[in-house]
Order: C-alpha cells, then structure tokens, then sequence
C-alpha cells in the first residue's frame, strides 16, 4: 500500500466518525520546496461536502493524522493546503523494502488478462524509425502493465499480403535476377525494400513516358502495364496460382528472417504473431449476422454500411458489393479470435494517430455487435517521428532504416564517448558491448520519456548526451552507484534503528518511495513517459545528494551504511524503471 492510499483510508475513517461523509476521493501532491512537509492534501475540493473554513478543516486533519497514523510525525496548514511530515521510521521502512524487495513497486496480480499489439509491419520493406517508436512505446506498454498486475500477451499482425506485396514481388521478378539474400549479402527485409522501391522507381518512368505521349497524369496512372500486372498477380494469389505463392512464401520469410534479427538488436519479441493472409476472411460471417439484425445496411450496388452519424461519426463500409473484405471486416474478425484464442479481458493496440478515426469505428461496431469487452480496448495513439530533415517516405526509399539507425547509434556513443573519455581504460570487446548498451538506451529513452501522443523529431546526437534528461545520463549514474558499492565493505551486523535521515538523504527517499504510484499511474494512461520522467528525476535527486553529501568518506559508520544502502536501493529502482522501458543498464561505464 502507497503512504497515499494509507493516508485516503484514514481520511475516510477520519470524515465517517467525523462528519458521517464517505468520502472516497482525496487529492494529494508532493509538498512545495519552500514549506515544511512531504506530502500535501489539498483541502479546498474536500469544502463541497463538508461547509466550513478550509484552515479549521485542515487543523482537525491534521490533529488526527498526527494521533492516528504512525507514519506522519508532524503538519502544518498554509491557507487551504495540508502539509504533511513523513516520520523517520517510515522512510527508513521504505529503504528497507526497496532493499529487500528487487521487485519493489510491483503491484500484485489483478487477476486481468491483456493483449498489446505493436509493430505489425508490412512485408514489402524493412522496418524504419517510425516503427521503432511503435515497437519500444508497444513493448515497453507491455512491461509496464505485466508489472502493474496484468497477464500480458505481445502480439502483432503481420501485413503479409495485398498489392503492395505484389509490387515488390513483379520487380523481383522484372529485375532480381534470381538475387537473394545468401547472393546479396542484404538482410532480407532490405532486400524486399529494395524491389519496393525499384517497383515505384519503374511505375514512375512509365508514368512519364505516357505523359510524354499525351495522356494525362491520371490517365497515366491507370494506365501503367506494370501496375496493373502487379494487380494480376494479386489476383492469382487469391486464386491460389502455385508459382504466385510460392514466390510469396519465399520472399516473406527474406523478411521474417530479416525482421527477426531486428527484434533481436531491439530486444523485443512476441507470445503470438497473426497473419493477414490467415485473418482476411475473418468477420465477414460477423458482418452477415449484424445485417440480419439491422445493425447494418446493404446500399442498391450490394455494398455493406454501418451508420454511425448518430455517434458523431460518419458511414462506413464494412463489405464490398463483391463480398470481399475491407481493412475493418478483418479487424472486426480479428479482434473476436484474439478474445476466443486468449481469453483476454482488455486489449490495447499500437498504432500510430492516422488511424485514430478507425479505431473509434472498430470499437463502435463491435459494441453495436454486442461484445461487451469492447469497453475495454484502447488505441496507444502516437505521433510520427521526423527527422530535422523532414518526413520519410518508404517507396521512395528515404525512410530511416532500422538497422542502419541502431548501428549508427552505436557509432554516435562511440564518438561521443571518446571525446568525453568515458570509457578510457576498457578493453575493444568491453567498449563495443558499452556503445551498444548505450546507443540503444539512448534511442528507446529518447524516444518513450516523450508523450506518446506528441510529435518527436529526433535527432540522434542530442539523445546521447551524457547530461541532460537522456538514457546515457542516467546509465552513467546507475555504473557511477555500482562503482561505490564495489568498494564499501558491508558490516555484518549494523543498528539501524538510531539514524535519522539528512534533508539530501528524505528527498531521494521521497522520490524511491513514489516508484509503486508511478507504475500504477503509467498503467492508468498507458504512458511510459511517466517511468522515464520519474527515473529522470530520481537520478537528478541521486546526483544532487551524491554532490553534496560524503558517502564512502562519511563521519560515522551508520552514516556510511545507511547511505551506501540507499545508494544501492536508487541503483535497484533505476534498473527496474529502465528494465520496464526495455532499456539495460550497465555495471560499468
């Protein structure tokens, strides 16, 4: 239990006996700088029920808290605000807890099942930037709510069919010339990118010889042979054509194979993967049932429509007039097999805000169909990732790659570590695993300690600066506390009962013991920017005691234990916190 929810039981009790008010809800935040106490309640919300001076009020409160709760030792009211003062006993039971527990501020189970896709990537091109901020926001999203008390599932769809396969497949065919990967010496997925884009480079030129030849640009577009031999080819995938699948089976795992090793750089994976040419027919038996009940209507051509202008929203096609599937007939399908398949209580889905519009449809139309778990799915809408350049474009080929930008930030740790000699004395193979360590925390934290519904625009020198609110900064603090625990010699027996923490030392415990409500509130909102953020501050409290205060060189040995103990407890929720943005922390550094 937090000291806030300790706090909010005594209130209760406290307004019962009191005033016979059940009041459920109490508004608490960290006591200002300039006043005396840890924790503040906010009186003033308190006056709808309870009609009397705001500072009366606040007095009785704290009479009572003071007498009736351990864990507060003194208060003080400036106008409506309660100030509180943790005592001493409790903060030193919040080290001990921390130091005890290695997964302190973990919440215990809940009993909930959860589903989180992310990534889901199409199979005509490697993965890029964007889909690095999808895959650290999604995964990172799943490690947070398992340590919040859900049983988690990872998961994604894998866009694994569709004319934009198709191109990529006709320019193999056209240009490849029989290369592979082994032939090639490229990853798989980058070899599939590429004839993406040789398909859109080809389109074009043909484009403009017809222009050239009098069409209009339009006319053009429809025109142009290798377009629509891509759409035969898609055709006779759909009709089961031999060849036709046996080139798409082949190409598909170039890119499997490719996507996999990225994961692996990444450090993420999956409990289950879906696959769209094995969910595409999914929903549409949905669709004809929610006709026959009227939930939908078919237009004159034998289209299906769902109305939803009384929701604010607009029409929407769930089948075409021929009976095939749209993107929403197959999410519709999809989302009832991953209920029946796990049994799942919630699910959130990673996808960026383009398709924020979408999601609201989804979610509207599988509560019209009278699933009542489509109360609790959630679309982790985020902003795109630009460059200081500006936007990417896949079939042009100007996207950032994934590999090439996790291994240039290897490089940009490296330059930056030499010029700031951070790693001076280690030997090659130790550095190289370092620069590893630290461009890729240094791209995730950049990355997740922004909100995700914000816009970034990354720039991969800022994000290894080893000072400042950057992973490196606070990796380096971690390896600095490791440094200080490999030379204290800890005492086999020590009386910790007598010590009375320090103002440095109640402000960095103050911090470690809001770890538990951070997870809980970055749960809630489904935001790892909360965990960074905290894990920033932390480390700023850390840094700003560790200045300030001797540890190893302290006047007195309870001194020095009970620091070198609550540097140790900080280094514990620090790799916690990052562990939860999927980000390692190294012992030296």
């Amino acid at each position: 239990m937090t000291i806030q929810s300790l706090l909010a039981s005594q209130l209760q009790t406290f307004f019962t006996q009191e005033f016979q008010k059940d009041i459920q809800s109490f508004e608490f935040q960290q006591t200002r700088k300039e006043f005396v106490g840890d924790i503040t309640l906010v009186v003033f919300p308190l006056l709808r029920h309870i009609k009397t001076n705001p500072a009366v009020l606040a007095e009785k409160i704290g009479e009572y808290l003071t007498s009736n709760v351990k864990e507060i030792e003194g208060f003080n009211v400036i106008k409506g605000f309660l100030n509180l003062e943790l005592s001493s006993a409790y903060l030193s039971d919040v080290l001990n807890k921390i130091v005890e527990n290695p997964e302190f501020g973990k919440l215990p189970s809940n009993g909930k099942r959860l589903m989180v896709e992310f990534s889901s990537p199409n199979t005509n091109k490697p993965l890029h930037l964007g889909h690095i901020r999808n895959i650290t926001l999604g995964y990172s999203v799943s490690k947070i709510m398992a340590f919040a008390g859900y049983e988690v599932f990872k998961t994604q769809i894998i866009n694994d069919r569709g004319i934009h396969i198709c191109k990529s497949m006709l320019a193999w065919q056209k240009f490849g010339n029989g290369e592979t990967p082994e032939s090639s010496g490229m990853k798989g997925d980058h070899l599939v990118g590429k004839y993406y884009v040789e398909f859109d480079k080809a389109y074009k030129k043909e484009i403009k010889s017809l222009v050239d030849n009098g069409l209009t640009e339009k006319e053009a577009k429809a025109k142009a042979s290798i377009l629509a031999q891509a759409q035969q080819m898609l055709k006779a995938w759909e009709n089961g054509d031999e060849e036709v699948v046996s080139l798409w089976k082949t190409m598909n795992s170039w890119v499997y194979d490719g996507f996999e090793k990225t994961y692996q750089t990444l450090g993420v994976d999956f409990d289950k993967n879906y696959y769209e040419s094995e969910t595409y027919l999914l929903g549409k038996e949905n669709i004809v049932d929610g006709l026959e009940r009227g939930i939908f209507y078919k237009k004159e051509d034998g289209s299906v429509w769902i109305d939803l202008s009384d929701e604010g929203l607009d029409e929407k096609i769930v089948l075409r007039a021929d009976g095939t599937a749209v993107y929403m007939t197959q999410d519709i399908g999809t989302a009832i097999k991953r209920v029946d398949d796990y049994n799942i209580d919630n699910m959130i889905y990673t996808v960026g805000n383009e398709q924020d519009y979408h999601f609201k449809v989804l979610f509207l139309i599988l509560k019209k169909l009278g699933y009542d778990w489509a109360e609790n799915l959630f679309h982790l809408s985020y902003g795109m990732v630009d460059l200081p350049t500006g936007k990417m474009k896949s079939r042009e080929g100007t996207v950032v790659d994934a590999d090439d930008l996790m291994e240039d930030m290897t490089k940009t740790a490296q330059q930056i570590s030499e010029e700031h000699g951070k790693l001076d004395g280690y030997d090659e193979e130790l550095k190289q695993k370092l620069y590893k360590t630290i461009g890729s925390g240094a791209l995730k934290y950049f990355i997740l300690k922004v909100d995700p519904k914000k816009r970034i625009v990354f720039n991969p020198k800022e994000s290894v600066d080893f000072q400042g609110n950057t992973g490196p900064f606070i990796q380096y603090t971690y390896a600095r506390i490791q440094s200080i625990l490999r030379q204290y010699q800890w005492p086999e027996h020590q009386n910790e009962s007598a010590y009375r923490p320090e103002e440095k030392e109640r402000e960095l415990l103050k911090i470690l013991d809001q770890f538990p409500s951070v997870i809980e509130q970055s749960a809630n909102l489904y935001s790892p920017a909360l965990v960074a953020n905290y894990t920033y501050e932390l480390v700023k409290s850390f840094n700003s005691f560790y200045q300030n205060i001797s540890i190893l060189s302290a006047d007195t040995e309870d001194q020095k234990y009970f620091r070198v103990k609550l540097s140790m407890a900080t280094s514990q929720v620090i790799k916690t916190a990052f562990g939860l943005l999927g980000i390692n922390v190294p012992d030296r550094m």
